[in-house]
């Protein structure tokens, strides 16, 4: 008779493979069984949260479908909450919703591998500023930059041009600028790792905005004007197809962007909280403290 301890080990192998199993049906967008939504009786039932339409099928379904315990399945879902594919809420209306990794759950992961090793702002900052101007040179490169690239980046900046003199929704506007030159490059893998990089730094910008202007010390709006101008510039080269000149004003303008925070948190170490349930939109997460 085996030992209670192999007993557990069995049983944490068991919900490994059914987590995995599900794990690919998450991250493809899809896969066999239904879902019940929130306040399925047995409390797995899901919604979907960006997954293409798949839901997270009841315990009952899932001890049928993969003959398996109820503890393995519970142990199988605990194990797809701890990677933030599943929240599970609890109650009378619990239920499971799903959530497909993207740019945010990237960046938040990012974002605590740098706290653990101490990385601070300034050295963000400086991998900012290698990696994020190539997106604009790639955008310049893009066949299709006139149909798909150029006119997105256009709406951004005359968005921006008419928040001038707004403080933090200037700040905003001004950042999705930057967000779209990365999230529009034709590169995937550039998009994802980059992307990463640009929400960690959008979420410090987007906070030092709202505080400076709370406190009545905003820049100026001539240099507000000149952030517009530049972007203006940006995407002349862009349009032109003019890779290396997009890359050298893009580089140019982001280390005199961050300058502003730079001179305040320069040796500051990268610190970031999950704010999944407080999340505003158009500000990704996560949300920093410095």
């Amino acid at each position: 008779m085996p030992s209670s301890r192999q007993g557990r080990v069995s049983q944490v192998r068991i919900a490994e493979t059914v987590a995995a199993a599900l794990r690919g049906r998450i991250l493809a967008g899809g896969g066999p069984g239904g879902g019940a939504g929130p306040g399925d009786s047995s409390g797995t039932g899901s919604t979907e949260s960006g997954t293409g339409g798949y839901q997270l099928p009841t315990q009952d379904q899932l001890v049928q479908e993969f003959g398996v315990s109820y503890p393995s399945i519970r142990e199988a879902i605990r194990i797809l909450e701890t990677e933030g594919l599943v929240t599970v809420r609890r109650g009378k209306i619990g239920g499971a919703e799903v959530h497909r990794p993207d740019q945010t759950s990237a960046a938040y992961h990012l974002g605590l591998a740098l706290q653990a090793g101490r990385v601070t702002l300034g050295d963000l900052a400086v991998g900012l500023q290698t990696f994020e101007p190539q997106c604009a040179a790639q955008c310049a490169l893009a066949p299709d930059r006139h149909e798909r690239i150029v006119p997105a980046l256009r709406a951004n900046i005359e968005n921006s041009a008419r928040l001038v003199g707004t403080g933090g929704a200037f700040t905003h506007a001004a950042r999705e600028f930057h967000e779209l030159v990365v999230a529009l490059t034709p590169n995937a893998t550039i998009r994802h790792v980059v992307g990463s990089l640009v929400a960690l730094w959008s979420a410090q910008e987007r906070a030092w905005a709202t505080s400076v202007t709370s406190r009545g010390e905003y820049p100026a709006e001539v240099e507000a004007e000149q952030v517009v101008r530049t972007h203006r510039r940006i995407l002349t080269e862009i349009t032109a197809g003019r890779a290396a000149a997009a890359e050298r004003i893009a580089r140019a303008h982001l280390a005199a962007s961050q300058a502003y925070l730079l001179d305040l948190f320069d040796d500051s170490v990268v610190t970031v909280t999950h704010a999944r349930s407080r999340q505003e939109p158009g500000i990704p997460n996560p949300l920093w403290r410095v």
